[in-house]
């Protein structure tokens, strides 16, 4: 083509420096845009990786951040049906000296022919202590302070047998060290430092869509573990742990979900071995390890709201106990617990959750983490 006057012209080319101006976002739009797609699952192969850190607060904690970073993969992406593995890496540290990291997941097969899940955890914090057993523990005349350090590792395969249902082995290594104790008559004798080395078996069904965000179906699981003396370990016992989770979406949006899960010791498990209860997944909002005995019960019912694009909303209500015999379970030594707390979907299927619990006697905490609680 020609214009008017019969010459022919050379298109104009940009410059390399109007190029990269004119394409390259600045660095709040880059945050901004990566957040706006964080949630949008990856169809291709590989790892959809995310990172992000928000605040917290306990009343024995303090104020805290925390960071997670999440990542969700497919083994066999082919297969929509086959939910996704995941794999998160967690730390946090608070005013008061607690500091932790760790990395936990769900690997699925490509036939989903076997699961491995694992956690590993390192821990160093200053740590409040009251004893053991409900009356101590409710007591808070028995607050005293202790200073540790720990490694918490377990890990499982399991194999599909079937019809939702899994079984295989488990191991699991448990070190702590205390130190700076401030009242140690309330260890009982018993060793500030100790490691415990578990082998056992894990049976288990598995009917949720979706491991990390469930909507729906039933997660029920029996394992039986074995410390025993023989290889090495200086407290003897074993230990049974139940859970059964369910889902059902009652209207659009919503989510009814319920958790009961039990821990029972025979044997002499070590003080820091014992069933306890608090903590992020369970009785939110309770010091986690202040009410520990040689067993455990605790169940919660769940509301899960959808709100708006990416936010929803929930609250829960929920009940435990510790014990040493079951003739101890009285209504007078069951600990209350409820909240409420927001949800906001970081990645497909993967929520970042932000729980304000609270507990007898004016227990509270605000807490940060990834994933639902159960």
């Amino acid at each position: 083509m020609f214009p008017l006057g019969g010459m022919a012209t050379e298109p104009t080319v940009p410059s390399a420096d109007a190029d990269t101006t004119a394409k390259k976002p600045g660095f709040i739009k880059r945050i901004i845009n990566y957040f706006e797609d964080s949630n949008k699952g990856k169809k291709t192969t590989g790892m959809d990786f995310s990172i992000i850190g928000g605040p917290y607060y306990t009343s024995d904690m303090g104020f805290g951040i925390g960071l997670v970073a999440s990542g969700l993969y497919r083994t066999k992406d082919s297969d929509p049906s086959l939910p996704p593995s995941n794999a998160s890496l967690f730390g946090k540290i608070s005013t008061k000296g607690f500091g932790s990291v760790g990395i936990r997941g769900t690997h699925l097969s490509p036939t989903d022919s076997y699961r491995i899940t694992y956690t590993a955890e390192f821990l160093a914090d200053p740590s409040d202590f009251w004893g053991i057993g409900y009356e101590m523990d409710n007591n808070d005349a028995n607050e005293s302070e202790m200073k540790r350090t720990g490694v918490k590792v377990n890990g499982a395969m399991l194999f599909h047998l079937g019809s939702n249902l899994y079984v295989g082995p488990k191991v699991m290594f448990d070190y702590i060290h205390a130190f700076n104790i401030e009242r140690p008559e309330l260890l009982e004798g018993m060793r500030r430092s100790v490691w415990d080395l578990g082998v056992g078996v894990t049976l288990s069904y598995d009917s949720r869509d979706v491991l990390t965000n469930p909507r729906r179906g039933i997660y029920a699981s029996v394992t039986q573990s074995f410390r025993p003396k023989f290889i090495g370990n200086r407290y003897a016992f074993s230990t049974t742990e139940i859970q059964f989770d369910c889902y059902r979406t009652l209207w659009q949006g919503a989510i009814l979900a319920g958790d009961f899960r039990s821990t029972f010791n025979i044997g002499h498990p070590s003080w820091y071995m014992m069933a306890q209860v608090g903590g992020p997944y369970y009785l939110r909002g309770y010091y986690e390890g202040r009410y520990r005995d040689k067993n455990m019960m605790a169940g919660q019912v769940e509301l899960r709201q959808h709100v708006w694009r990416r936010s929803g909303v929930v609250a829960w209500a929920g009940v435990a106990t510790v014990f040493s015999h079951f003739d101890e379970v009285q209504l007078q030594r069951l600990l209350p617990n409820f909240g409420i707390g927001y949800r906001w979907e970081f990645k497909k299927d993967v929520n970042v959750r932000l729980d304000i619990g609270f507990g007898k006697n004016g227990q509270k905490g605000f807490m940060f983490n990834i994933n639902e609680a159960f």
